[in-house]
């Protein structure tokens, strides 16, 4: 028997703060260091160690907060998180509870409505706190030793964790959101977002409304366990809810009647796999830190941070589609490079290039020469301003494309050199009149096919000449080619 399901997803995302020490010690988070190299009394929980609370830290949660349009709070606190296991040497986690630095917010993703057509959709934040993050587990690492090791190195590092509502319908939509939340953090520069290094980690929370009878009812609610790819998180989603519905189809069990799972999941086998019972808040027995202070956050602290948050892919869309006129696909792989590309771009445009061209450029040109270099577009050889010049005479004229790029080339192998005596040298040299009309005519008179075309109304025929135009006379100005042509084609023809 089959029945009608909708799926309902929460998504709770552990940010690693990209801040040089951890949350409440001044050690290191550098990733790849040797094991248990970069710990101190405190992140190890030794007797009579106290902590001290890293600023950066709490300056990265208030701009995340403003990107995600949350309400910050005034007045936070620390709380002790109670579990054991074995990477957690203090028997506790400091986190926060019932105070968290970040209220109710939302993060738009691109969804489907129920034609099929794209949409914009908010998902709803519940809340965002500050925490340190556990050592990490080494399970089997040494071949032949069934054993466990343990690198305290990431003990202490410092997490946001943000949650959503559960708002997300779909895996693909849970996936939508790890993008963008990825894509926003990294925008506001408060982490790395290198999930293969757990900068940025997932655990979904997913469970089934099915009717029956006339009426919907829950299946009780599993939460899939650090899910570290938009890859895992989507073909762990889809697994779940299809192992709900049969679970349902089995034994017909809804929410308070079996209890809540954590599960982790095993990418190669694609499959999620029981591994506790999930507890609930009273089984952390939360109480206020005793060794840390409530911070107290003002508008002027907020206030501080507003200019980093000041482009987000969310601004950027709307400037670049709906200001400048890109495509919107364009503007996507713009912004996916991220905020100094973009920032790049407008530079460019501001400096005096049409967005058109420079849109044109960037994708062509300035991405390929940091792929091919590995380098970050704040690593590029050649200024804004200085690109914007080479644009700005191809648009005029004064350069083609072609010496264009040669005077690109330049700068890119010797950034000293002033770019206008590179445009003057490298620019058209101007054709006389008459000479440009003999050429035109030589041309048309060796071309009738494209005189035919143009006659019947194809006039970007002529386009076929401009390549014939330059190998007879190097210094033809492509656009006086085609306005030449088309008018002799007009008038004498």
């Amino acid at each position: 028997m089959s029945h009608l399901y909708r799926t309902v997803i929460g998504l709770e995302v552990h940010v690693q703060l990209k801040t040089a020490t951890k949350l409440f010690c001044r050690c290191r988070t550098d990733f790849g260091a040797s094991p248990n190299t970069q710990v101190c009394p405190v992140c190890l929980g030794l007797p009579g160690s106290l902590p001290v609370l890293n600023d950066t830290a709490i300056r990265y949660a208030l701009r995340a907060g403003i990107g995600l349009h949350s309400e910050i709070a005034r007045f936070t606190k620390w709380d002790r998180k109670n579990y054991f296991y074995p990477d957690l040497p203090k028997g506790y986690q400091t986190s926060q509870f019932d105070l968290p630095i970040c209220g109710p917010g939302y993060l738009e993703i691109e969804s489907l409505d129920d034609t099929g057509a794209p949409c914009p959709k908010k998902i709803r934040i519940l809340r965002a706190h500050l925490e340190e993050d556990a050592g990490k587990s080494l399970h089997d690492e040494v071949a032949g030793k069934a054993d466990t090791r343990i690198d305290l190195n990431r003990a202490g590092t410092p997490l946001l964790e943000i949650v959503s509502e559960p708002d997300l319908r779909s895996a693909e939509d849970a996936k939508n959101y790890l993008v963008e939340m990825r894509l926003l953090m990294m925008y506001l520069g408060i982490t790395d977002g290198n999930m293969q290094e757990g900068s940025l980690r997932a655990d979904a929370n997913v469970n089934l409304h099915i009717q029956r009878d006339g009426k919907w009812v829950a299946t009780p609610i599993v939460e899939i366990k650090n899910l570290n790819s938009f890859r895992s998180v989507e073909r762990a989603i889809q697994y779940e809810s299809q192992r709900q519905y049969e679970q349902f189809l089995a034994d017909g069990k809804t929410i308070g009647e079996a209890p809540k799972q954590t599960r982790g999941w095993d990418d190669d086998a694609g499959v999620t796999e029981m591994q506790r019972e999930k507890e609930d808040s009273a089984d952390y027995r939360y109480f206020p830190c005793p060794d840390l202070v409530p911070v107290l956050i003002s508008d002027a602290d907020i206030a501080r941070e507003q200019p980093a948050a000041a482009i987000t892919p969310r601004s950027a869309r709307e400037n670049l589609v709906g200001s400048l006129g890109l495509r919107p696909a364009d503007a996507e792989i713009l912004i996916q490079q991220g905020r100094e590309t973009v920032e790049y771009f407008l530079a460019v445009v501001k400096a005096g290039a049409t967005p058109k061209r420079a849109i044109a450029w960037m994708l062509q040109d300035v991405l390929r020469i940091l792929n091919d270099r590995a380098i970050s577009v704040a690593e590029f050889p050649i200024p804004a301003s200085a690109l914007a010049l080479i644009l700005i005479a191809i648009e005029k004229g004064t350069l083609d494309t072609a010496r264009g790029r040669e005077v690109f080339a330049k700068l890119l192998d010797a950034p000293e050199q002033a770019v206008e005596a590179l445009i003057q040298a490298h620019g058209v040299v101007a054709v006389d009149a008459g000479e440009l009309e003999s050429l035109c005519r030589e041309l048309l008179n060796e071309n009738p096919d494209v005189i035919a075309k143009v006659k019947s109304g194809n006039a970007k025929a002529i386009s076929a000449l401009i390549g014939q135009a330059r190998k007879k006379n190097k210094n033809a100005d492509p656009r006086q080619v085609q306005e030449t042509c088309l008018q002799l084609i007009e008038t004498s023809y």
